[in-house]
């Protein structure tokens, strides 16, 4: 796929306007969007999402837009999962409602950053040798199997645990126990402080990172063209600041939400070993056709959300028989 230099800097351009927009709105107006605002803009960046992949479909042919789809569907439901981290992390620090969408947008920016840095360094891998698919391969199995062998009870009850460099952060530097407004830094008794949303930003960041190292080889699975991979995971990311607010409280009730996300995780990792032994070997083996892929990650996805609503029913329901026999 050859994409001249004009097309990615007026899809960078775009996308980063989008993003700025989103920040101004935030910035003028910082509150807890209403249910029916964040749902508006989630199905607006997924509609542009959509007519993306249909303006593909025109100029690059079907192959690129299928995988496009893919891609952008993998990437989506892999920030839903990430969501429940940054709502940890956010639930953790104790951040005011009316700041939590100006950390999520920091995050989103932090994200598409990161990303941004592994495409570039995952694409020159690529290009550099083909064998490194079997690296990317692993990565994502190791994943898929943690994801499977961690229990319901363990991602409803999970905690969140500052890492090294926040904890090192608290240690070295003056911190505050209490929020200063949305600044990063206070002048206290003639002394800089570091405030809790400083803090907070460090924590995403590095929560950010740890989600590219899946998320990249994931997308590299589907398709290795670097401009489907960039634009897949920026409309991933689009929009999740509303989807934090739109399905924050679904998310509980999506039990197995991580081990659908394993299995889509495995079989791309088993695609992906693949592809590196068609092109590594002489022996008889092709990876699964881009169509073919995205029928598997909707069948899986379709599957998973179905079956973890009926859980949560019965679960609910359950309780309510239980707490009625108990009265």
């Amino acid at each position: 796929m050859n994409v001249p230099l004009w097309l990615w800097v007026t899809t960078v351009l775009v996308i980063v306007s989008l993003i700025c927009v989103d920040f101004v709105i935030v910035a003028r107006n910082p509150r807890k969007p209403s249910t029916r605002e964040a749902a508006l803009w989630v199905s607006f960046y997924a509609l542009l999402a959509v007519a993306f992949g249909a303006a593909l479909a025109f100029t690059a042919g079907a192959e690129h837009s299928i995988a496009f789809y893919t891609g952008w569907v993998v990437e989506y439901s892999l920030s839903i999962d990430n969501l429940f981290i940054l709502i940890l992390i956010i639930g953790s620090f104790q951040v005011p409602p009316e700041h939590q969408q100006r950390v999520l947008l920091i995050g989103i920016g932090l994200a598409l950053f990161f990303r941004a840095l592994f495409i570039v360094a995952g694409a020159a891998a690529v290009e550099a040798y083909v064998g490194v698919f079997y690296l990317f391969g692993a990565i994502l199995l190791v994943t898929a199997v943690k994801l499977l062998v961690s229990s319901d009870h363990d991602v409803a009850h999970a905690e969140y645990k500052e890492n090294a460099l926040v904890r090192t952060v608290r240690r070295v530097l003056p911190t505050t126990d209490r929020y200063h407004g949305a600044r990063l830094t206070v002048l206290l008794g003639g002394r800089r402080h570091l405030t809790p949303m400083l803090l907070v930003v460090i924590a995403i960041g590095m929560a950010d990172i740890v989600f590219a190292l899946d998320s990249i080889p994931a997308i590299f699975g589907i398709t290795q063209e670097p401009y489907l991979v960039f634009t897949a995971n920026a409309f991933a990311l689009m929009g999740l600041r509303q989807l934090y607010f739109l399905i924050g409280s679904l998310l509980t009730r999506l039990v197995y939400l991580n081990k659908g996300l394993a299995l889509i995780l495995c079989y791309i990792g088993v695609t992906l070993i693949l592809h590196a032994i068609e092109h590594t070997t002489d022996l008889p083996v092709s990876s699964p056709p881009e169509l073919v892929s995205l029928g598997v990650v909707v069948s899986l996805l379709i599957l998973v959300t179905v079956a973890s609503l009926v859980a949560s029913r019965n679960h609910r329901q359950s309780e309510s028989v239980s707490d009625s026999e108990a009265r």
